[in-house]
């Protein structure tokens, strides 16, 4: 009980928003999942590129800011993940990267 009232009280606990910003992000990343199962021609080449830049530049805030926000760095590197999925089935979609299959023939 002691250690669920310090981090309660912590400054990154629930009643800060080193706590809620993070829960916030993982919509981004649910949202990015959720767009894995549709086809790449729906996806936005320019909004998941900057999607891509927002979460490497929140990373490092994240890794930056005193107290350091582990919650918000990882929430970050997960959207980043998917981003980066996300920016890759595009560019093959487009033709700018090919299978690796591809390029044996």
């Amino acid at each position: 009980m002691a250690s669920f009232k310090a981090f309660l009280n912590s400054p990154v606990g629930p009643k800060t928003t080193h706590f809620w910003g993070p829960i916030g992000n993982w919509g981004f990343i649910i949202a990015g999942l959720v767009d894995t199962q549709k086809p790449p021609e729906m996806i936005s080449g320019n909004m998941t590129s900057v999607m891509c830049v927002y979460s490497a530049l929140f990373m490092r805030f994240a890794w930056m800011v005193q107290p350091r926000n582990y919650l918000l760095m990882v929430s970050h590197a997960s959207n980043e993940t998917v981003q980066l999925y996300q920016l890759s089935r595009w560019a093959r979609s487009q033709g700018y990267l090919q299978k690796k299959a591809d390029k044996a023939e």
